[in-house]
């Protein structure tokens, strides 16, 4: 059996929650300081934003602004949008900080693996070739090899560059 190790996610494990009255999505989707709140771009119906815990550099969500948790709940031009906006998202990963590949899913429910699991969401991981290296492994340390504002600046340029 494979294991995969994250010992940097116990920073996300242990942080303080918020109130159950609040979301995280919920608070990101208002207008307003996309840098504070590592928007990246905001659609119609639904934005992108980097995960403050990330697996990676890039780490991606996108979230629809409605507060749903099923995807089949949404409607029709929502589901469009997200599935466009995680293309448009590889796009962006790949032209803006040269990834080599992406990582796609969503974690529906608690059973799953869903960290928020009221509010869904997809993550995009961007991969490299080598970015797996030994430092978790040994140090229990993840190598992030830029800052989040500079990375959120960074992919909200991209999608700048798109034209959208």
């Amino acid at each position: 059996m494979d294991r995969l190790w994250a010992p940097w996610r116990m920073e996300y494990i242990h942080a303080p929650k918020s109130s159950s009255d609040s979301c995280v999505f919920c608070e990101n989707s208002i207008e307003g300081n996309n840098e504070e709140k590592l928007v990246v771009f905001r659609g119609k119906t639904s934005y992108v934003m980097l995960n403050l815990y990330p697996y990676n550099n890039g780490h991606l969500l996108v979230a629809p602004f409605d507060h749903e948790s099923e995807f089949d709940n949404l409607t029709d031009p929502v589901q469009m949008e997200m599935m466009k906006l995680v293309s448009l998202s590889i796009k962006v990963l790949k032209s803006a900080i040269q990834a080599q590949g992406v990582n796609f899913g969503a974690n529906f429910g608690n059973v799953a693996g869903a960290g928020i699991e009221d509010h869904l969401h997809f993550h995009l991981v961007p991969r490299w070739n080598g970015d797996v290296n030994f430092m978790p492994i040994i140090g229990h340390t993840k190598v992030m090899m830029d800052g989040m504002l500079e990375t959120r600046n960074r992919l909200a340029d991209g999608f700048q560059k798109l034209h959208l």
